[in-house]
């Protein structure tokens, strides 16, 4: 049985303030918050909502996990929450390789309950401000 990867849609994260925490047992830890959310795709399209979205990330030897968390509203009104976590390689800095993570989607709006069940993958570059993800559903 082979994969099958489906594109869901494109993410562009603008981030706000990033807060280093510094380095701590578990590794070098940044809180990126995010200021704005756009997510564009035939199945799926709206921006975020609300303002508790960021990227909880640590960084040990050069290894970046992603921890993120977020809410869309569609264009249509639902809501959405979205959550992935992922790595990348900052040996060479940030920004310098993509961003692979494993996007969830969460919802009670029926009409998007199809997401409750969709597993994602994403490619993801870093320009130290912006974030852009292309999403595909697995399948």
């Amino acid at each position: 049985m082979a994969i099958e990867l489906v594109p869901l849609c494109d993410i562009d994260i603008t981030l706000s303030e990033q807060v280093m925490v510094g380095q701590g047992p578990s590794g070098f830890r940044v809180v990126a918050e995010i200021g704005s959310i756009v997510v564009e795709g035939d199945r799926l399209r709206g921006t975020g909502k609300g303002t508790s979205g960021a990227d909880w990330l640590t960084v040990v030897d050069g290894i970046c996990t992603v921890d993120v968390r977020f809410t869309v509203e569609t264009h249509d009104g639902a809501l959405v929450y979205v959550s992935y976590t992922g790595r990348s390689d900052f040996r060479e800095g940030p920004g310098v390789h993509p961003i692979y993570a494993a996007p969830l989607f969460e919802t009670g709006d029926e009409r998007y309950a199809w997401l409750n069940l969709v597993q994602a993958v994403s490619k993801g570059t870093f320009d130290g401000t912006n974030v852009r993800y292309e999403v595909a559903e697995v399948r």
